[in-house]
């Protein structure tokens, strides 16, 4: 039996549960379930809530395979979790609303999640484990690294090179940049809710100001 698990029982987890249900049309032999290690329910929504080793006791064996997608916005915790459930050799999963629209020549990496009303344009390429959250979107000749978090309504415009651990608050816009010399944000930036991004944001960098360049 196929069971395909979200860990984090928090408010997106539960956003991308029917997200999981509309994209994988044939569950009839499949469980779906979360995993979550602090809150303390055994049930979620009609879900069964498991910590992870419970989770791994109860459903670890020759006869399932173990699929997991990741719902915390956190990057590193994300990235941290994604480290622990491969080395238990369970696989990641993507879900991709039927709502998002994904145009030509786009790579995303497993274990990413694309919320309803997201636009990938063309010619991108998005490592693992991504959040798209609803109504974002990312234009034309765009990089974006792994465990990247894109809050609700981010606007990420063409030319742009984003590192690993980013995470953009809501409706944050970052300006085109150009193909010689793209707009870069490096690794570990947090950006807040509301900022324009006019210029490139040096790695570990918190932008805390609405206009940033």
């Amino acid at each position: 039996m196929k069971i395909f698990a979200i860990y984090g029982a928090g408010g997106y987890g539960v956003e991308i549960i029917p997200l999981l249900k509309l994209s994988k049309k044939n569950l009839d032999k499949s469980k779906i379930l979360f995993i979550d290690d602090i809150i303390s329910v055994s049930e979620l929504n009609g879900y069964e809530v498991l910590s992870f080793d419970n989770f791994l006791s109860k459903y670890q064996s020759k006869e399932n395979e173990l699929y997991c997608t990741i719902s915390l916005a956190d990057p590193k915790l994300r990235e941290m979790l994604t480290v622990k459930i491969l080395s238990k050799n369970i696989k990641l999963f993507s879900i991709v609303s039927e709502n998002s629209t994904i145009m030509d020549e786009v790579e995303l990496g497993a274990g990413s999640v694309i919320s309803p009303y997201v636009t990938l344009t063309s010619n991108i390429s998005i490592g693992i484990c991504f959040h798209a959250n609803i109504y974002s979107y990312v234009a034309h000749n765009c990089k974006i690294g792994n465990y990247v978090t894109f809050a609700p309504g981010v606007k990420c415009n063409g030319n742009i090179i984003i590192g690993n651990n980013v995470y953009l608050g809501t409706g944050a816009i970052i300006f085109p940049g150009n193909k010689k010399v793209p707009l870069e944000i490096g690794d570990n930036c947090v950006i807040t809710a509301g900022a324009i991004i006019r210029k490139s944001v040096p790695a570990n960098t918190k932008v805390l100001e609405k206009e940033y360049g």
